[in-house]
């Protein structure tokens, strides 16, 4: 899917999986199929300017947002609460 495809619902998945630590650019990609240039300039494009800053200093440089680049190996979470 390319940025301009995403639903809103779904763009808004974008959103939050990028704000989150521990999921992955890969994980959005696999998921949607956005690069994460891609990703960048829908959160460009969405978010608040200082919102977008802050969220890009979150991202810059932070291991867990490139799986390549983890020095650990996670399956995917699940709490104790959650079914499946």
């Amino acid at each position: 899917m390319k940025n301009g495809e995403l639903s809103l619902a779904q763009t808004d998945r974008v959103i939050q999986m990028a704000w989150e630590d521990r999921t992955t650019f890969d994980a959005i990609q696999v998921q949607f199929g956005l690069q994460p240039g891609e990703v960048i300039k829908l959160m460009r494009k969405n978010l608040n300017p200082s919102s977008f800053r802050n969220w890009r200093r979150r991202t810059a440089g932070r291991t867990t947002k490139h799986g390549l680049k983890r020095s650990f190996q996670v399956g995917r979470f699940r709490c104790k609460s959650q079914r499946g």
